[in-house]
């Protein structure tokens, strides 16, 4: 059976951190190549981003915040506390503004912080101010194009107070359209989804009162005012109202309110249209899973990795944020690096997500030990991690399979490893070299043993029945088990909120500590992806399911005991 990939790979080609002072070249992979110089009048928006004044403080107060063991425990940060953190030195904003200046060169602020700047600028103005040339590039197997430069260069006055300048250097291909990032996998004629109800559907496929049965997950509704759930969505992904109602009506009859969402546009992204898969399973299994919470699909348009941080400042620029947010697309790990500055810009926003008490979750990939890449060779000489799973300041959510069973096991294609930018947090450090331990040589030198270990938790990935255009199908994927964890952690802090608690926030160091003893092991089963190698389950944490899938009520009565 084919696996729906439903995560998407946007490739960056050679990522090089800008050395400021200096020109600076880059080589883009052999599958680019020039076609022409791009036209002068043509426009390109450029974002600048300016050095935070002490990152070092806001990750420090993240931890403060969230570990349990901390007299300051939930006690999370205000907008205007956590921007103190993040801002440029004054002395930044001049240097930089001021070169704009001079060349007559309109700035706008992209980030509540002030820590990204963004400018439209003509082909010809770009060369001119950064010495470069910028071309027209054609990447041989999507057939997209895109505009870039091989060569930037930075004034000595100003390199120090700009961390990077996106995009110039930086090679990412959006996704070709006619390239999807996922199959779909519809039931077989002889068996339809429509006859398994009232059988045992729990032991063929995954539907909402499954994961309410196996996990002890309330179909009571959320009634705490201030809850909530984001959804982020990018490729003109959509969820339909008349999809969610039928899904509802036939695995929900006991709700007899009409289950909604709310849609939010970022950089242009689609608010209405035909139902699609991956927005109509983050939906259904949002929406459907923590029932009443109110939940809004953040529609982004910009598939680059630049949408990945505006969904994020739109979100901080809020005064009050969603309690959750969920994302079912990464990257490959390898893209970034050499661009490291770039990789601790999405970090460190995640990291100011948490600290304001968003709980941050990311599928960890689709294609085992080799990242999310469509084209993997999977010839065992490396592994690849996957991006952003490895940042420490999010959580990262595998799959499992095995409700038939009773026994869960590992869903083969559960992205898992290490990271080779992020070195290893210390609150999985323990549990890690447990694994390390009890792993020996296998598959040594094959990954970066001090590296960020993910993913962090796991859920059912396998046979989810999803509505999508009016028909149902079954998709499977991490992608699936992210919002059901989403969808749990949303009901705990309904709970928690009713009680008049805090929400939970960044969850990862309660989870490394008393949080593990509330988790489901699973000792089965290896993510081998697309290859012969992989890591297997074993007890305690492992790179395959993390710490394990979820046990609401056991995770329902530590939380409420903090």
């Amino acid at each position: 059976m084919l696996k729906p990939q439903v995560f998407v790979a946007l490739i960056i080609a050679s990522a090089v951190a800008l050395v400021h002072g200096r020109q600076t070249t880059v080589v883009p992979k052999a599958k680019f190549v020039p076609l022409r110089p791009a036209a002068s009048t043509a426009s390109l928006q450029l974002t600048l981003v300016l050095p935070p004044t002490n990152i070092d403080g806001l990750h420090a107060a993240l931890y403060d915040v969230s570990d349990p063991k901390s007299p300051n425990y939930g006690k999370h940060l205000s907008k205007s506390d956590v921007e103190v953190f993040v801002a440029p030195k004054p002395e930044s904003v001049h240097a930089v503004t001021a070169w704009l200046a001079q060349h007559d060169i309109d700035v706008e602020v992209a980030s509540p912080s002030g820590d990204m700047l963004r400018i439209d600028i003509s082909v010809a103005k770009a060369n001119e101010v950064l010495a470069a040339n910028f071309t027209e590039f054609k990447d041989k197997d999507t057939g997209a194009t895109l505009t870039r430069t091989l060569s930037v260069s930075i004034p000595d006055e100003v390199e120090q107070h700009l961390q990077y300048l996106f995009p110039t250097t930086q090679f990412i291909t959006p996704l070709h359209p006619n390239r999807p990032p996922f199959q779909v996998v519809s039931p077989t004629p002889e068996n339809p989804v429509l006859k398994r109800q009232g059988v045992d559907v729990c032991s063929i496929d995954v539907v909402p009162q499954c994961l309410e049965d196996y996990y002890h997950v309330p179909a009571a509704p959320g009634t705490a005012p201030g809850n909530s759930i984001a959804v982020a969505g990018y490729l003109n992904e959509i969820a339909t109202e008349d999809d969610l109602e039928f899904f509802f009506l036939v695995w929900r009859p006991d709700v007899t309110t009409t289950p909604e969402f709310n849609v939010v546009s970022i950089d242009g992204g689609v608010t209405s249209g035909v139902g699609t898969a991956e927005a109509s399973l983050d939906i259904q299994y949002t929406v459907g899973v923590a029932t009443g919470v109110p939940t809004t699909l953040y529609s982004v348009g910009d598939s680059s990795p630049q949408g990945f941080i505006d969904i994020v400042n739109f979100l901080l620029g809020l005064d009050e944020l969603p309690l959750v947010l969920t994302t079912s697309y990464g990257f490959n790990e390898s893209d970034f690096e050499g661009s490291e500055d770039f990789a601790n810009t999405f970090c460190n926003a995640y990291a100011q997500l948490g600290a304001r008490g968003t709980s941050v979750f990311f599928a960890s990939g689709d294609n085992g030990v080799y990242s999310f890449a469509f084209d993997s060779e999977c010839d065992g000489t490396t592994f690849g991690p996957s991006f952003p799973s490895g940042c420490p300041f999010l959580t990262s959510v595998g799959a499992t399979t095995g409700f038939d069973s009773g026994t869960e096991v590992v869903a083969d294609f559960s992205g898992g490893g290490f990271s080779n930018i992020f070195p290893q947090p210390s609150y999985q450090s323990a549990a890690v070299e447990n694994y390390l331990d009890a792993l020996g040589s296998t598959n040594a030198g094959l990954f970066n043993r001090t590296g960020r270990a993910y993913p962090d938790i796991s859920a059912q990935g396998i046979n989810y029945v999803t509505r999508i255009n009016g028909t149902f199908f079954l998709l499977e994927g991490t992608s699936a088990s992210t919002p059901v964890w989403a969808s749990v952690v949303a009901l705990l802090n309904d709970a928690l909120l009713n009680a008049g608690k805090p929400p939970l926030g960044f969850i990862n160091p309660l989870l490394y500590s008393e949080g593990a003893a509330a988790l489901n092991d699973i000792t089965s089963g290896s993510n081998t992806g697309c290859g012969a190698q992989g890591f297997p389950a074993l007890t305690g944490w492992d790179p395959a399911t993390g710490l394990g899938s979820p046990d609401y009520d056991k995770l329902l009565a530590l939380v409420m005991s903090l």
